[in-house]
């Protein structure tokens, strides 16, 4: 059977831009993967993060290998490049930061200690995406490590990164046909088990062949999210050498350029958000437990959708999406910036990313690009139509899909090369006038009935430590963060035909260019501050929007000195009815569901409010004070255009 050894642990890391020969002589630092050198400096601001090569070193001793056995060096993601040498000599390369990459080693490993050496690269390149993009590229072996020892007969290692087997299924009504199969070939004698989720088996058959499954038991996204374990078995003879394991949802799914998103025959309208993957102070080194917590708090506001942008996330976030049952799109880093001399490593990107998240039955769509007109250059529109292709070649269960940048226009050619389409618009925080968002959706979908249309980016910076009581454009308060959501999203429940809506950004994340909101290298769209600490108030209203879970919150608790002789105190629920008490008398009741509940009260010496929805209550007490708190105003010059105008 293969034998996984993990490689994680203590590896020298040696931070100079110097010769093999020259890194080997230096001590370094002893760290852990994850890691990456840009923890800190990706996230200060400047625009001036390190983007260099460095070294890391790793001893190990060999397994021992049997007649025919062999040994493979795997890398999760390593951010941007790599150069790997074993024992001296180089041995592979990798372009492309956010994928699995292996390495056969078997006829160049040797008995008793050998040494690793990866030369890591996110030097500016003109041949490897993203260069250009609202995000820090850090540097480093940011992903698990593992050497895989594998037998003379085993399932694929070398099929860009992939599992090793493909699953397939087509279902009618409650039965299914599945099928196992690889990128190019099986072991020949490969047997498939499939298990239901309370381990009992349900089917069995071979590999290439039709396997039938009676009732099934469908994955029904967040309302039911219910997998099947599938294993896969390599024999020799009677001996099982070699076994793959994957949870598998079935589930079936098409987009009505009119009626919007269908999962299982139903409609299933797909609201949620996009998420960048780095934390504070740890940039892209996450671990498990990080990508739980994400998850969680995905789940706590009600999503059921995810953009995981704008590049391949970690295998166990995807595992997650399927256990917790988030449709899931996906893309890679083709960004911003398209580069001629890049394409390859496009399509590249692009195969890994298919390859290595085939099963996973929470993607539905595989995105081509995003934002690629914002920079002009030629041969973008061909590097697209043949994208498209590729996907439909290697994934034709899923549709294509691109996010626009705000300035296409609806009839621009572009916007119609992918399957589906969908627009990032930013009206009420570039420019004005949140209105805008709905009706240039409406504009684009009464030209183009028969085009699937989604809205793949929109929101608003809010910090949670600046306020006011009369928010506007460009001020950066959690006040303002929230009304401009509220506007935008209200305007998004009349359009029943937009396929999916995924606002910006579920957490604030790193783009070391931009300085916004006096906390320069970050952006603060996020719904969760940077460090998963503070949920917005703007995180409250998408929950009253899309959460079952009973809920009452007073808006506006950090904003506690209150200057103005009325105060406006913003409740959210997914209640039908909210009474506020003020000062423990009842001051106003308001129903509707509303979810967005807004009552003005009386500023006089230090107060209490207290929310009541159903069985949800929740208080908050305030100050009056004499003059406005000048913390709660932004008194550095914040450069609120984006990060591209800025530069």
């Amino acid at each position: 059977m293969r034998e996984i050894i993990n490689l994680n642990a203590k590896w020298r890391f040696v931070e100079k831009n110097v010769s093999l020969e020259e890194a080997r002589a230096h001590e370094g630092e002893i760290v852990n993967i994850p890691h990456t050198w840009n923890a800190l400096d990706g996230q200060d601001g400047g625009g001036d993060y390190v983007r260099t090569k460095y070294w890391y070193f790793r001893s190990f001793e060999a397994p021992k290998l049997s007649v025919g056995q062999k040994l493979w060096l795997e890398f999760n993601a390593v951010n941007s490049s790599a150069t790997v040498y074993l024992n001296n000599e180089q041995i592979g390369v990798h372009h492309g930061g956010y994928s699995r990459f292996r390495i056969e080693i078997t006829d160049c490993v040797k008995e008793g200690a050998n040494e690793i050496a990866v030369l890591v690269d996110n030097e500016p390149n003109e041949t490897v995406y993203p260069q250009t993009a609202d995000f820090t590229f850090y540097g480093g072996i940011y992903r698990d490590v593992n050497l895989v020892k594998t037998e003379p007969i085993h399932f694929e290692m070398d099929a860009s990164g992939s599992k090793g087997i493909k699953i397939d299924s087509q279902l009618s009504d409650n039965k299914a046909i599945l099928t196992v199969h690889a990128w190019r070939s099986l072991p020949e004698d490969t047997r498939v088990e499939v298990f239901d989720a309370e381990d009992n088996l349900v089917a069995e058959g071979k590999g290439n062949s039709a396997i039938k499954i009676k009732n099934v038991h469908r994955w029904n996204g967040r309302k039911d999210p219910y997998l099947y374990k599938i294993v896969a078995s390599a024999y020799d003879g009677d001996i099982k050498v070699d076994e793959i394991v994957e949870h598998y949802g079935f589930r079936e799914f098409y987009i009505d350029p009119r009626k919007g998103f269908f999962l299982n025959g139903v409609p299933y309208p797909l609201r949620g958000v996009a998420k960048h993957q780095d934390r504070l102070g740890v940039g892209n080194a996450i671990t498990r437990e990080d990508m739980e917590e994400d998850i969680k708090l995905i789940a706590e506001v009600g999503a059921n959708t995810i953009r995981l942008a704008h590049y391949q996330h970690d295998d166990y976030t995807y595992e997650l999406c399927d256990k917790y049952g988030f449709l899931i799109w996906s893309e890679i880093p083709y960004i911003s910036r398209h580069m001629p001399a890049a394409t390859e490593n496009a399509v590249s990107q692009m195969r890994e990313l298919i390859a290595q998240t085939y099963n996973r039955c929470s993607i539905f769509c595989r995105g081509i690009s995003n934002e690629i007109t914002m920079k002009s250059s030629t041969g973008k529109t061909k590097v697209h139509k043949m994208l498209n292709e590729l996907i439909h070649g290697l994934d034709p269960t899923r549709p294509t899909c691109m996010a626009n940048f705000a300035m296409m226009l609806a009839f621009n050619p572009f916007c119609h090369i992918a399957d589906a389409t969908a627009m990032n618009f930013y009206h009420g925080w570039y420019t004005p006038w949140t209105w805008l968002n709905g009706f240039r959706l409406s504009f684009f979908h009464f030209f183009f009935p028969g085009k699937p249309l989604g809205f793949s980016e929109y929101g608003a910076e809010g910090m949670p430590n600046l306020h006011t009581e009369h928010p506007k454009r460009g001020d950066n308060s959690e006040e303002y963060q929230l009304i401009c959501h509220y506007k935008v999203y209200k305007s998004l429940e009349k359009r029943k035909y937009l396929w999916a809506t995924h606002l910006w950004n579920m957490f604030d994340f790193a783009a070391d260019a931009r300085n916004v909101g006096g906390d320069p290298g970050k952006n603060h769209k996020g719904l969760v501050t940077f460090d998963r600490k503070t949920k917005k108030d703007a995180f409250y209203l998408y929950k009253a929007f899309w959460s079952d879970e009973p809920f009452v919150h007073i808006c506006g608790k950090r904003f506690k000195d209150r200057h103005e002789a009325n105060a406006n105190i913003y409740v959210t629920s997914n209640q039908d009815e909210v009474t506020l008490f003020l000062n423990g008398k009842e001051f106003a009741k308001q129903g509707g569901a509303k979810r967005l509940f807004h009552f003005v009260v009386p500023v006089e010496g230090d107060f209490k409010v207290e929310a009541v929805a159903g069985n949800c209550k929740e208080e908050a007490s305030f100050h009056k004070a004499a003059v406005a708190n000048p913390e709660y105003v932004l008194h550095v010059k914040s450069n609120n255009a984006s990060w591209e105008k800025k530069k």
